[in-house]
């Protein structure tokens, strides 16, 4: 099986690159994040016509997490136990549903703008949440796939002296993903070390061609699922705006092979 995970930055303005994705890497299972989109609003025929089911959760223009796969989509689940909202208002930012045979949940875990700002307090939170939702997935075989916006080492940032008082790389953040890491390990970095080892780049400055980026994008697996794993790669094509039509998201799809 070969599942995937990409931060897509609007669905709608990327289906082609999606639908030329799955097809190129035959992918079994995508999950996508950043869809920005409602259910009704995504367009979805293509990837029924390639034998694909669609599954997702948006409520306007923000958020929104998708889940599309080729060998079922059954139990779905939005959300997980005691996710929290910001400030009583929902947010589509976690989607789960066995594939395969396989519990995998699509996660954009939020982004926390600044140590000083409510959203930080609520990613917090919201991390904490998701690791204790996560133990009752631990025996089986599943996954954790998304946007973490995390950098859980220095060498996953291009430069850690440019996001001193910024996100992404403070104690807190770091300590919350290896709680969950503890137990869900990282199955992608065993065959794609870093430094420079990066699924995201901004848009500004030309970020990628000078190849500064973060690693924020990851494949969380319980054991069962770690023991299946026989390779991984970050698809940097996808990332690369002289490659392909439209324009990039400006994340890069993870790929992970599955043994039967």
């Amino acid at each position: 099986m070969r599942i995937a995970t990409w931060n897509i930055n609007s669905i709608r303005s990327r289906i082609d690159r999606v639908e030329a994705f799955v097809e190129r890497h035959s992918i079994d299972v995508l999950a996508l994040q950043e869809t920005k989109a409602k259910p009704d609003q995504i367009p979805t025929m293509g990837l029924e016509a390639r034998g694909y089911e669609v599954a997702s959760v948006g409520y306007d223009q923000w958020n929104g997490v998708a889940l599309i796969s080729r060998v079922g989509l059954d139990d779905i689940q939005v959300g997980f136990e005691g996710m929290p909202s910001f400030r009583d208002v929902a947010e589509a930012r976690a989607l789960t549903a066995t594939c395969g045979g396989v519990r995998v949940t699509s996660v954009y875990v939020p982004n926390g703008r600044k140590p000083d700002d409510p959203h930080y307090a609520y990613k917090l939170e919201w991390l904490a949440a998701l690791q204790k939702a996560a133990t009752a997935w631990y025996d089986g075989p599943s996954a954790m796939v998304g946007d973490w916006n995390v950098c859980p080492y220095d060498e996953d940032c291009f430069d850690p002296k440019q996001f001193v008082g910024k996100t992404h790389l403070t104690p807190a953040e770091r300590d919350a993903f290896f709680a969950i890491e503890k137990d869900f390990k990282d199955v992608v970095r065993p065959f794609v070390p870093g430094p420079e080892a990066y699924t995201y780049f901004d848009y500004y400055r030309q970020r990628f061609e000078r190849n500064r980026g973060l690693r924020i994008d990851f494949v969380l697996g319980s054991p069962s699922f770690a023991s299946r794993v026989t390779g991984a790669f970050v698809d940097l094509d996808e990332r690369n705006p002289a490659i392909g039509t439209g324009s990039p998201s400006d994340h890069a799809p993870v790929i992970v092979d599955l043994a039967d």
